[in-house]
């Protein structure tokens, strides 16, 4: 399937979205939305009918009243300096302002009331366990207050940015030169660092379940450590967090892969937010990308990503683009769109209301191609498409295609022909069950003599054929030729020569370099070999020269010395030839 999108809601609004699409139109993308939406009008409808039959009435609860009191005190005092706060840039300097605030209106009200309320004000100062609840939640009403009568009423965003504009954007590739790829992508204070790891197909991650067992050929792993947020703990495992950003990403990423059977390699790339001021996730696809273009992969496209927020007053409602920290914490959704230039590729939707209106969403999709677009411009700029050469620190993949029934030769006995190979050329091989062999190495060299051997292994033996072989074994009867690694054939002593062979030593010593011709493969396999006629016979000429190899792989030559040291005499040939 093209689109994998599923939609949860109520009779009047979406709650929940998450798909991942092959470059979807935002056009396509919100009827498949509105198709869902109409079906769970109809499950709401059937619940309900449920509901009337048998359902039980919903249990009161008690609602809690904050202390009024204390809520006119505090917004007489805090919502001036809230104002000042919520104007702040920085993320940093818009914290040491909130907690000089907080220090500063609570001097203010202890001087000014009267001991009893003293008492009450003073409770949020100790330990967080026995604060008194009141005065968070009233200072978090107050905040939120006048965070949306900025944006909806004014039209002003804490950063002072307009509702549709994306926070300053760069991007750099490249600066790790140590690995495979990298890249570094801003959009204001978020940060996020990518590296990418190449390997063999053997590395594929095995996902271990309930079903069958599946292999992963990419990985994102999206990480934020503790210092991106200015913050001091332990780092341990992943968490909820890290995980469900970092399948958003790569979905948001898998898409524009390429074929598996024309990039063979297992992808790993590692997000990690230097800093973070909301969206990382997005942000995550960006540096994602760019890592993956200058590691040479060849993706079909360049993806970037997006988070859109929504601020509700009443009836009148505000779509922010790229929102930040701050407005992801005070908003009422967060929208995440990433895509290339010609569609979308994935979506999620969290929300913090009942639920968000059609008239949101499509305003929301539409509002994100625009930035979408504009960030890809960036990215392009930096990168405009994958590298043509991959990293010289990166493993190259041979590809080849062998007979299946000949995977049993490559591996030979107990794996001892493949270990052979891997310890003569260095190389890491891979053998797929339909007989796809990768060979996996940065040596050009040592990948090239593993495909020669492999090849060699696992051709067929064509009868008439001449091959350049090597003597393993002599017996009485003839000698052993190995013609390629792992396939022998048999030249029997009356194939050795045109003249009469008394001893096959005496033509032949294990090790010699011999060129040979294929007689016949029988029914069983074996293959027969012959050198007659590859010495240069004639007819007539001078006697036969029984040989001696020592000095090298061709037939004839000197006398050999028996035992005594007596030189062996010449034997009568029927066709005499000349010295080879």
């Amino acid at each position: 399937s093209t689109l994998d999108l599923v939609v949860a809601g109520t009779k009047n609004a979406i709650t929940m979205i998450e798909a991942g699409a092959s470059e979807h139109s935002e056009v396509d993308m919100f009827r498949a939305i509105q198709h869902a939406h109409g079906i769970i009008q109809q499950i709401c409808q059937f619940q309900e009918e449920l509901q009337k039959a048998a359902g039980k009435s919903k249990r009161e609860v008690p609602v809690v009243k904050l202390d009024a009191e204390l809520e006119s005190i505090m917004r007489k005092h805090f919502t001036p300096k809230i104002d000042q706060v919520l104007r702040l840039v920085d993320k940093k300097e818009r914290s040491v302002a909130e907690d000089a605030m907080n220090k500063e209106a609570l001097i203010q009200l202890l001087a000014e009331y009267p001991e009893e309320t003293r008492n009450r004000l003073t409770l949020f100062l100790q330990d967080e366990k026995e604060k008194k609840p009141d005065f968070g939640i009233i200072k978090e009403a107050i905040l939120e207050e006048r965070f949306r009568h900025l944006i909806v009423t004014e039209k002003k965003r804490p950063d002072g940015r307009r509702l549709e504009e994306v926070r300053p954007l760069s991007a750099t590739v490249g600066f790790l030169r140590r690995t495979h790829g990298s890249a570094l992508f801003t959009r204001g204070q978020t940060q996020l660092m990518a590296n990418i790891t190449l390997g063999a197909p053997s590395e594929e991650q095995s996902l271990d379940g309930l079903l069958p067992e599946e292999k992963k050929h990419f990985l994102l792993h999206y990480y934020m450590p503790p210092y991106s947020v200015g913050e001091v703990k332990p780092m341990r495992g992943p968490g909820r967090r890290e995980i469900g950003h970092g399948a958003l990403a790569e979905r948001a990423l898998s898409f524009v892969l390429p074929k598996k059977e024309e990039f063979p390699y297992t992808i790993r790339v590692v997000c990690e937010a230097v800093e973070s001021n909301g969206s990382t996730s997005m942000a995550s696809v960006c540096s994602g990308s760019l890592a993956m273009f200058d590691a040479g992969i060849p993706l079909k496209k360049a993806v970037a990503g997006i988070a859109m927020g929504l601020v509700h007053q009443g009836p009148q409602f505000v779509v922010l683009t790229d929102i930040q920290g701050l407005e992801d914490h005070l908003g009422e959704m967060d929208f995440k769109i990433a895509g290339t230039k010609d569609g979308i590729t994935a979506m999620q939707l969290d929300i913090k209301l009942t639920g968000v209106e059609m008239e949101v969403l499509e305003k929301a999709l539409y509002q994100a191609k625009e930035a979408r677009h504009q960030i890809l411009e960036v990215m392009n700029a930096a990168l405009p498409a994958p590298r043509q050469d991959l990293s010289k620190y990166a493993p190259r993949i041979i590809t080849l295609i062998i007979n299946p029934d000949k995977i049993k030769d490559v591996i030979g006995p107990g794996g001892k022909m493949i270990h052979k190979i891997i310890d003569q050329t260095g190389v890491k091989i891979d053998i797929e069950d339909d007989g796809r062999v990768f060979i996996v190495t940065p040596n050009a060299e040592a990948a090239e003599q593993a495909k020669n051997l492999i090849e060699d292994i696992t051709r067929d033996v064509e009868v008439g054929k001449i091959y350049h072989g090597r003597v393993t074994r002599i017996m009485g009867f003839g000698a052993f030729v190995e013609i390629f690694p792992g396939k022998e054939g048999l030249v029997h002593i009356s194939q050795i020569g045109p003249g009469h062979v008394e001893r096959v030593e005496d033509a032949f010593q294990v090790g010699d370099e011999v060129d040979v011709k294929v007689l016949k493969i029988d029914e069983q396999g074996r293959v027969n070999l012959t050198r007659k006629g590859l010495l240069g016979e004639e007819e007539g000429g001078s006697e036969h020269q029984p040989p001696d190899n020592r000095g090298g792989s061709h037939y004839g030559g000197p006398a050999r010395r028996d035992r005594d040291g007596d030189r062996h005499r010449k034997q009568p040939s029927r066709k005499p030839i000349r010295n080879a």
